[in-house]
């Protein structure tokens, strides 16, 4: 079980010399006492929980690498749901290998892109056959390198799968609170360039669950459209709300 409390009690003997955002520890604590209930979809319906844990270690890291697959632009609950069908259906290498495209798109639709991720499934698994022995790779380079594997899943499935911290994970949430907060030394685009601001100057000690606390309030309070600045801890320290009340719209 995550404990999110001592991430914020005294100084961090990893922390970095340079540029930090002023306020970052009130802010993340004050984060850390709203998902103190651990209550959102992410807690729910992770990579990691949608999994079969039970299963022999390698069936388990197939599926949470399926399962993050599944996942980009597509909401938990509907990740959740193709998960259970395909876990239901026997969601190992062999067995998703020997269904076709046409039953593989019945199981994980209607997740974001669902032609396009049978696609990637099926070309992923034949590599772990062929490449892996059945496992799935044990380094980000090597994860990047699979059919629609980018930097983001590659850092979680490090850490769901072979409990590895390598990187901090940046999908939407992330990046959208990150420069929110001012937690960028300057705005960002994409979440890569976000990944890349924030292990500039977070302490590793950090990193660990850091995606999860974050995607979780942005599940449930800094929402993308509408972000729920009246019951944000952090509303009088937040950058963007106080452009908001001064009339300006939020990133």
């Amino acid at each position: 079980m995550t404990i999110y409390a001592p991430w914020y009690l005294g100084q961090s003997m990893f922390d970095s010399e340079g540029w930090k955002p002023a306020v970052w520890r009130e802010q993340l604590s004050n984060i850390s006492t709203m998902r103190q209930q651990r209550d959102a979809p992410v807690d729910t319906m992770g990579c990691d929980v949608i999994s079969d844990v039970t299963a022999a270690p390698e069936v388990y890291r197939y599926q949470v690498l399926v399962s993050l697959m599944l996942s980009s632009q597509t909401k938990d609950q509907v990740t959740s749901a193709a998960m259970a069908r395909l876990r239901q259906h026997g969601c190992n290498i062999d067995n998703i290998l020997a269904t076709s495209n046409t039953k593989l798109g019945e199981l994980i639709y209607p997740v974001g892109f669902w032609k396009r991720k049978v696609e990637y499934i099926k070309r992923t698994s034949e590599v772990l056959q062929s490449q892996y022995k059945g496992d799935i790779p044990d380094t980000v380079h090597q994860l990047c390198e699979l059919p629609g594997v980018g930097p983001k899943m590659a850092y979680l499935v490090m850490k769901c799968a072979w409990n590895r911290t390598e990187g901090i994970g940046v999908d939407t949430h992330v990046h959208r609170i990150s420069n929110r907060l001012g937690w960028v030394r300057k705005p960002t685009k994409h979440p890569e360039e976000t990944r890349k601001a924030l292990e500039d100057w977070l302490p590793r000690s950090y990193w660990p669950d850091i995606n999860h606390l974050l995607v979780g309030f942005g599940q449930q309070t800094c929402l993308p459209v509408r972000p729920r600045c009246e019951n944000c801890l952090n509303v009088s320290i937040c950058p963007a709300a106080q452009t908001s009340r001064n009339g300006t719209k939020k990133q």
